[in-house]
């Protein structure tokens, strides 16, 4: 007789703490969650074209709300891990306008409209997907961002993560094996 293996949803593994599902999230969980994707507006609320106050921001926010709970955490840290991509290519674009206006030697040529194409790409598809993934912290779920998904999945979900939550109690166990 064949094993039949149980549906996914009821296994569970060892290594990764079980995610929250949308109606075991409060509200205020939820919304700050979302907060840490909002963080890419914060170079336009201070009025300044500097790319790097976005990601300022973002580790303030991170820092300030990762000890909050899992879901808070692993929100802040996918919008702070997929904020630096764009953020490196924001500040290269930034110093090559800057050497293309001040130099003599530097040209806008056919390369540098090239990389405003990219950077532009690149700007509008990271706010669309960090608005998908807001709105769907909003409603309690999880949204996993290429590569940064899984790795902040990791770093926060797995057993080995000591960071200690609000809220989660913490398992300690008096009696210890004698070796």
């Amino acid at each position: 007789m064949e094993e039949m293996n149980p549906p996914m949803e009821t296994q569970i593994n060892p290594r990764y703490y079980p995610l929250p599902q949308p109606d075991e999230i409060p509200e205020r969980e939820r919304e700050d969650a979302m907060g840490g994707y909002l963080m890419m507006f914060a170079a336009v609320a201070s009025s300044l074209p500097l790319p790097i106050i976005n990601l300022i921001a973002a580790i303030i926010y991170y820092y300030v709300n990762r000890k909050k709970s899992r879901f808070i955490h692993f929100h802040s840290l996918q919008s702070l891990l997929s904020q630096l991509p764009t953020t490196f290519m924001n500040w290269g674009l930034l110093y090559w306008a800057i050497m293309v206006w001040t130099s003599t030697s530097w040209e806008f040529d056919d390369y540098f409209k090239g990389y405003i194409f990219a950077v532009v790409v690149a700007n509008l598809t990271y706010v669309i997907f960090s608005l998908i993934a807001a709105f769907r912290a909003k409603k309690g779920r999880m949204y996993y961002f290429i590569f940064f998904g899984k790795l902040s999945y990791d770093m926060v979900f797995s057993v080995s993560n000591t960071l200690v939550y609000k809220g989660e109690r913490e398992v300690s166990s008096e009696n210890k094996p004698p070796f």
